[in-house]
């Protein structure tokens, strides 16, 4: 709605065009009537309005005043002046304001206020149309502009360069100019957690543009002596490169590295996204930086090995290392008994056994510096065999369909975030055969409790997993009440305190910090929740424990 403003020091004024006006029938909030501009002023800094009516003779601060103070922070205001026949001077200043109108009490009617106020209406929202339309035009610009330059990207990696001329003057038309006299440092960025991430913003394109649009802003608001750019070369992987000048490649390191931890930062706070960062050598010339980036993205794979949010330079010869490294490979050689060890805890219910297990054999694969395809396609093997076993012997359905877990393992990218997924999938099969999810015949509601046996740390909504199961709440909802006697969030509370007593039992973690983990931001509503569950508060059942 548009919002409204009135000031004038003669309240009968006030009060005929507060009541004589169908201001919500209209389209109108009528923010407030003030008798002076320095009332009036505090009031609109708090919430600012569209549109000013307002007297000019007033104690404290006038009319003139106020709408010079206004204007200067909101230009686009739309301004009428109550005037009175001896205060036309006045009026003429106004106009001087960029007052768009001035009407004479005298001859004051509500009919030429309520016109007016359409009229205005409907040119503040031309306005907005007109700004919309630029916004879309822009953005039209920028995609088409971020199109090129992983199209740019792409060709540079994987075709040959014919022309380094050329492609240097393409590469100066993106925002990166340099010559004779100039190295380019090139960086590889990518998201840490991508699935989780990709999950989160619902879509490769929309991921692709905040992770461009917040290095680009941050590369502009940064006093960089060189130029630098970003180009996006996948959802998950981008490059910035920035020029230095020769001879002080120490000084140009230290700067892409301060760029790249504000890059994190901004990421961090802005979008929860964490990206890890591979720093590689300088380039003088088009084709020993075409060299640089390709080294970057084939030894993007040495990063499985680091922490996430790490900032490294990458040294020559890591992908051969990695693939000498896995020409033995333990992992296969153990495979059988792995599986059978981890089918044995997962029947058992064995939460700690399990994880223990996981963190065991992925903890050689680090040692050994196996290469990270070799590791995830052990992990996927490992996983497809206890499932496909504990199908046989529970006849339970696998949390999701095996092409799916696949493209999952595959998108991985450090050896923490399949360790963290393995386990997740661990303790999914634990819940689900200790809850009975494997009595339904219903795929949607296995999914829809596996599902919540992987986030449990998070606020999960009805609507949520219906969304991710594509049935309509309401369906779900009954057909879940069915197949399992109780409701989905009853359902959800009870899993979240059976794990909450677990966290009691197992760890000595706060109170307020398992209520964190489990998603929940009120430790009040948790206890109170905890203690319907289980007839005890947490720290009585933790006590209760100890005695055992």
């Amino acid at each position: 709605m548009v919002k409204v403003m009135l000031v004038d020091d003669d309240y009968p004024v006030l009060d005929l065009l507060a009541f004589a006006i169908e201001w919500e029938e209209l389209g109108f909030q009528l923010l407030g009537m003030h008798e002076n501009g320095e009332v009036a002023l505090a009031a609109a800094l708090e919430e600012m309005p569209d549109i000013l009516i307002t007297d000019i003779g007033m104690p404290r601060m006038d009319g003139l005043e106020l709408i010079r103070r206004l204007k200067e922070r909101k230009p686009e205001l739309r301004v009428a002046v109550l005037s009175c026949h001896d205060e036309f001077r006045y009026a003429q200043q106004a106009l001087k304001l960029q007052v768009q109108d001035y009407l004479l009490k005298d001859t004051l009617d509500p009919s030429d206020i309520r016109k007016l106020l359409l009229q205005f209406q409907a040119e503040l929202n031309e306005t907005k149309d007109l700004h919309m339309e630029q916004l879309r035009k822009e953005h039209m610009v920028d995609r088409n502009k971020a199109l090129l330059k992983e199209q740019f990207i792409r060709a540079t990696l994987h075709q040959p360069m014919l022309d380094p001329v050329k492609w240097q003057q393409e590469l100066g038309a993106f925002g990166l100019p340099f010559g004779a006299g100039e190295l380019v440092i090139p960086v590889l960025g990518i998201i840490d957690d991508y699935p989780r991430a990709l999950q989160r913003f619902r879509s490769e394109e929309v991921l692709r543009f905040v992770v461009d649009n917040v290095t680009r802003e941050v590369m502009a608001s940064r006093e960089m002596s060189r130029p630098a750019a970003h180009f996006v070369y996948s959802p998950q992987k981008s490059f910035i490169m920035q020029v230095c000048p020769h001879g002080l490649k120490i000084n140009g390191f230290d700067e892409v590295r301060l760029l790249l931890a504000e890059v994190q930062r901004t990421l961090k706070s802005s979008l929860k996204l964490t990206m890890s960062f591979l720093i590689g050598d300088s380039a003088g010339d088009p084709l020993r930086l075409r060299e640089s980036l390709a080294e970057l993205l084939s030894g993007a794979g040495a990063r499985f090995y680091r922490a996430p949010g790490s900032i490294v330079k990458a040294c020559a010869g890591q992908a051969a290392q990695l693939n000498k490294a896995g020409s033995d490979n333990p992992l296969l050689e153990g495979f059988g008994e792995a599986a059978e060890l981890l089918r044995e805890a997962l029947l058992g219910h064995k939460r700690k056994a399990a994880e223990e297990l996981v963190r065991q054999w992925l903890s050689l694969a680090e040692q050994r510096r196996l290469p990270p395809e070799q590791v995830k396609d052990w992990v996927f093997k490992l996983l497809l065999d206890v499932k496909l076993k504990l199908q046989l012997m529970q006849h339970t359905r696998s949390a999701s369909s095996i092409d799916v877990s696949h493209h999952e393992v595959w998108e991985l990218g450090s050896l923490a975030e399949l360790q963290a997924w393995l386990i997740a999938h661990c303790l999914s099969a634990i819940i689900a055969s200790e809850n009975g999810v494997s009595g339904s015949k219903r795929a949607e509601v296995i999914d829809a409790c596996e599902y919540v046996s992987q986030h449990l740390d998070k606020k999960i909504s009805l609507d949520e997993v219906a969304d991710q199961l594509f049935m309509n709440p309401s369906y779900f909802s009954r057909l879940f009440k069915k197949e399992m006697g109780e409701t989905f969030i009853e359902y959800v509370i009870r899993m979240k305190m059976h794990r909450a007593k677990e966290l009691l039992d197992q760890t000595g973690s706060p109170v307020g910090k398992i209520c964190e983990t489990l998603g929940y931001d009120n430790q009040s509503y948790f206890i109170k929740l905890f203690k319907s569950c289980t007839g005890v508060t947490p720290v009585e059942y933790r006590r209760g424990q100890k005695r055992l």
